[in-house]
């Protein structure tokens, strides 16, 4: 009498494997214009399908590229820069700065025994919103003509030098946007700045912006993301300072 469940399908009937990779697709990542490389790599989503939307998905995520490859230089190869999607533009995500980092190999080297390591870190504000946190790190040197092995510092010029750290990241962060922080940064030139004004309290060498992180982001604004984009912002730059206007001012002012 009991029904054998014959004619009825199985309850777990086996399902249909599908190939989970049909229903993705691939969206081009853009690199802002400060980097000479635009096309930096790709990312893979799910395919937009009923309220979940494939570009939602893809805001925030963050890319770690090396400096080496986004600028085609290979003396850069220990810096690391992070990008976020900002916004999606057809199949192209336009990223931003989100933090820069150093590799742990190149940490490692700088770190030795018989001299002291000074590290400071101060959170700054750019003019146009942005909080970042900007890491540092030098190490003291031996005199040029220096017998004695060791090279440590007395903590009160390790405190002082580190005002000093403090203090110059404050002013680099302070008097610009975050796009002239990021070139500052990716010209790498800030640590040996640094190193210049900490001489005179103690020697320091390979001194180091180790690590920048975007703390707090202003609200999204569709037209300071896009002059991250447009090359007319850099040709601008590179158009205003030609030989002719400057002659004519001078001029002018031989007049006067």
């Amino acid at each position: 009498g009991k029904n054998k469940r014959l004619t009825k399908s199985k309850k777990g009937g086996k399902k249909k494997i599908v190939d989970p990779f049909q229903k993705k697709e691939w969206y081009k990542l853009i690199a802002p214009s400060i980097f000479s490389k635009k096309d930096c790599g790709k990312t893979i989503i799910t395919k937009t399908q009923g309220t979940k939307i494939a570009s939602d998905g893809l805001k925030g995520r963050v890319v770690e590229l090396s400096l080496a490859d986004l600028n085609n230089n290979e003396t850069m190869a220990y810096r690391k820069i992070k990008l976020c999607i900002e916004d999606v533009q057809g199949y192209n995500c336009l990223l931003n700065f989100h933090g820069m980092d150093m590799t742990r190999d190149k940490l490692c080297s700088l770190i030795k025994k018989k001299q002291s390591i000074i590290e400071a870190n101060v959170d700054a504000r750019t003019t146009d919103g942005y909080i970042v946190r900007m890491f540092c790190i030098a190490f003291t040197k031996k005199q040029d003509d220096q017998l004695k092995e060791t090279c440590y510092a007395k903590s009160a010029k390790v405190r002082s030098i580190r005002a000093k750290m403090v203090n110059h990241m404050s002013t680099l962060a302070g008097k610009g946007d975050l796009k002239t922080l990021v070139k500052a940064l990716i010209n790498g030139t800030t640590g040996e700045e640094i190193e210049r004004e900490c001489s005179a309290i103690f020697p320091v060498k390979e001194c180091y912006i180790r690590k920048v992180k975007v703390i707090k982001k202003p609200k999204f604004d569709v037209t300071a993301l896009m002059e991250w984009h447009n090359d007319e912002g850099q040709d601008v730059g590179q158009n205003v300072a030609p030989a002719i206007p400057e002659e004519t001012v001078a001029g002018s002012g031989g007049r006067l």
